[in-house]
């Protein structure tokens, strides 16, 4: 495909072949209903469509309608990073808009997979993030106050990789020359900057005239790291309106941070989708966890407003509520999962919620306006720590309903493994670890972390079907081994251990830690299924059905041997979220097998499965078009996931 490079003496060409386009075209047929306007559809993140022409009856009759390649893929051979394919386009205007792992921002024809527009932000690909080479995708928005058939009447919105926020022009990918400094707004001008430990890999959020954007930062490197500010740009100049910090900054921290009320830390961002409701003028943030993960010793109490869904007034960036889910976060339990904005009926009430669970596996369902919890939550008494230094919170907010969606003990006798040695190793070091379930601190000896750093629930986020109330979420079963070494230690001792070692500078310990697994075959030591698909009845806080989501192949995690299909486990971890739809259908991919598949709403049965080029490590969505219903994935692979095959596949299927 031929990438067209926007300066200003193209616009005048790409303005006339806007011009023809918008006359010619079906933009003004397309009703809102076909569309799929933002990531998660409605604004609020439901992630439902009420198209049904694809329905419980025929979706086993699906084809491939249209495959487009982005050409943009990275192995991670010589300077550059990993790329992966986490897009999930949105449909406006009769146009898919969608991004690459390069950041490049590309509009494709929804009826034929042809390339329409791309523009080039010509990211630093040796930028060293620690998500590799991703993005999940854009933004859009109508500036009511132009004319038809001005430039930049819909905006496009990406932030990238190497921290900027970017405005396009809808029809013909040009930068909005108003916008900032031509059509580029600088964001790397928060505290503690500095180039890889800050960047943005999900799309803004988009309230009124404002345009709103969060931060990825490798937060478990040092105690110190840039703050998780969260900032509104006005969506026409880009001026700055508003920012606010989860964790306020605190210069008189010294360097010990020894003295009481000070800490040192950073972090606490905004990393995954926000969600916004027009009507009571709110933007609701999902938070982070503060740096360092798994030492908290320099960030005395529960760290507010990190591990958190904070609703903030969209208009100035004041709090109007927030609900911390972890206090004092020791495990990487990030508030990941993008919140979600539904109707319950309660206690004879039709009630407006906010629906945020994250990696515990927990869910909590809270008021809308107050954040105040539908089903109690009780502060409950927790494993406490007992590394010098450190000082544990008492107690942890614990649901009522629903129940915990992935498993958060493991006991000794249910170790598993595919042969008696691993079984046997795998009960041996359950016993030599701490282990006394979620939240059990990490620890000098090594701590039994269940569930791990990715999940239960991960930004592959749920959807709800707002006809029969289910909430539909994949989550992961896969436990770490974290291990606290004090610092003299972890300067100069061997890496013995397979995994990953972090300095986390600044602290008097460094980490380790690794997915729990076995030696012999290097599969979980936990038992099967190792990824689930679960729908929750949300008016009563009941798990309505649960069954495993995948298969566990040979590239299910780096170094596992090769299985046959009928040895294969089921359940794989899944990194990518569900769609539901007015057919009774799930649609769902995520897994590491690379399928993209469809099952029964009401029932957890699986109507439907189609192999994918790679692995469709992204959030489906879906849009009619010419009276022809389509169901689009992005298949590439995972940017962490050496053994998996990429690809820079965005398939749809259609109906023949």
């Amino acid at each position: 495909m031929k990438t067209l490079l926007f300066t200003r003496t193209h616009w005048p060409l790409a303005l006339c072949i806007g011009a023809l386009w918008l006359a010619g075209s079906s933009h003004a047929q397309t009703s809102k209903e076909s569309d799929w306007p933002h990531y998660g559809n409605d604004e609020g993140g439901m992630r439902y469509s009420v198209l049904k022409q694809i329905d419980r009856d025929n979706v086993s009759k699906l084809k491939v309608a249209w495959t487009f390649h982005t050409t943009d893929i990275s192995d991670g051979s010589g300077d550059r990073h990993r790329s992966g394919l986490e897009t999930t386009p949105i449909m406006v205007d009769g146009t898919l808009y969608l991004t690459t792992g390069f950041n490049r921002v590309i509009a494709v024809d929804p009826e034929t997979g042809t390339q329409r527009w791309a523009y080039d932000p010509h990211i630093d690909q040796t930028w060293d993030s620690g998500d590799g080479l991703i993005n999940r995708g854009v933004a859009t928005w109508v500036d009511p106050e132009r004319s038809t058939h001005k430039l930049c009447r819909r905006r496009i919105f990406e932030a990238t990789i190497d921290a900027r926020l970017i405005a396009l022009d809808a029809v013909t990918g040009a930068p909005c020359s108003d916008f900032g400094e031509k059509g580029q707004v600088n964001l790397r001008n928060v505290p503690g900057f500095r180039s890889g430990w800050y960047h943005i890999t999900s799309p803004p959020a988009v309230i009124d005239d404002i345009v709103i954007v969060g931060s990825a930062i490798d937060d478990n490197g040092r105690a110190e790291m840039p703050s998780g500010v969260v900032r509104a740009f006005d969506a026409r100049t880009g001026t700055l309106r508003w920012s606010w910090d989860p964790i306020p900054p605190n210069p008189s921290a010294s360097a010990a941070g020894e003295a009481k009320g000070k800490w040192l830390t950073g972090a606490a961002n905004a990393w995954s989708i926000m969600s916004v409701d027009q009507k009571r003028d709110l933007v609701f943030i999902p938070t982070g966890s503060a740096s360092p993960d798994y030492y908290g010793g320099l960030r005395p109490g529960d760290n507010k407003w990190a591990d958190s869904v904070v609703a903030l007034q969209a208009k100035t960036g004041q709090i109007a509520w927030g609900f911390q889910l972890v206090h004092h976060d020791l495990w990487d339990y990030d508030t990941a999962s993008p919140p979600l904005l539904a109707t319950l009926p309660h206690e004879g009430k039709q009630v407006p919620v906010v629906i945020q669970g994250n990696k515990t596996g927990f869910l909590y369902v809270l008021n809308r306006d107050t954040g105040k919890p539908l089903f109690p939550v009780v502060e409950t008494p927790v494993p406490q720590s007992d590394v010098p230094g450190e000082v544990t919170s008492p107690t942890q907010p614990i649901p009522s309903a629903p129940p915990p969606l992935a498993p958060q003990h493991l006991s000794a006798d249910e170790a598993w493994g595919l042969t008696a040695a691993d079984r046997e190793t795998c009960r041996t070091w359950i016993q030599e670890l701490r282990n006394e379930g979620i939240f059990t601190p990490p620890s000098l000896k090594g701590t039994l972390a269940i569930p791990g750093n990715i999940g239960g629930m991960t930004w592959s986020g749920y959807a709800f079907d707002p006809q029969r109330n289910l909430l539909i979420s994949n989550t992961n079963n896969l436990p770490a081994k974290v291990k606290l070494i004090p610092r003299a230690e972890f300067d100069s001792a061997p890496r013995e251990e397979k995994g990953e070692y972090t300095a986390q500078t600044g602290t008097p310990y460094g980490m380790f830690r690794s997915f729990f697994r076995s030696p012999e075959k290097n599969l979980p030591c936990v038992p099967p299924p190792w990824g689930m698909l679960t729908a929750v009845d949300m008016a009563n806080g009941t798990i309505r059905w649960q069954i495993p989501l995948g298969q566990f192949n040979s590239t299910s995690l780096p170094g596992s041997p090769s299985l046959g299909d009928s040895a294969s486990p089921p359940g794989s971890p899944s990194l990518g979220g569900p769609i539901v739809t007015a057919g009774g259908l799930v649609l769902v991919a995520g897994t590491i097998d690379p399928f993209l598949r469809a099952f029964d709403t009401q029932t957890g049965k699986e109507l439907w499965k189609a192999k994918l080029p790679a692995s469709g490590h992204a959030t489906p969505m879906t849009y009619q078009y010419k009276g022809k219903q389509y169901i689009v994935i992005a298949a590439g692979g995972h940017a962490h996931i050496d053994e998996e095959p990429q690809s820079d596949a965005i398939v749809a299927f259609a109906l023949p």
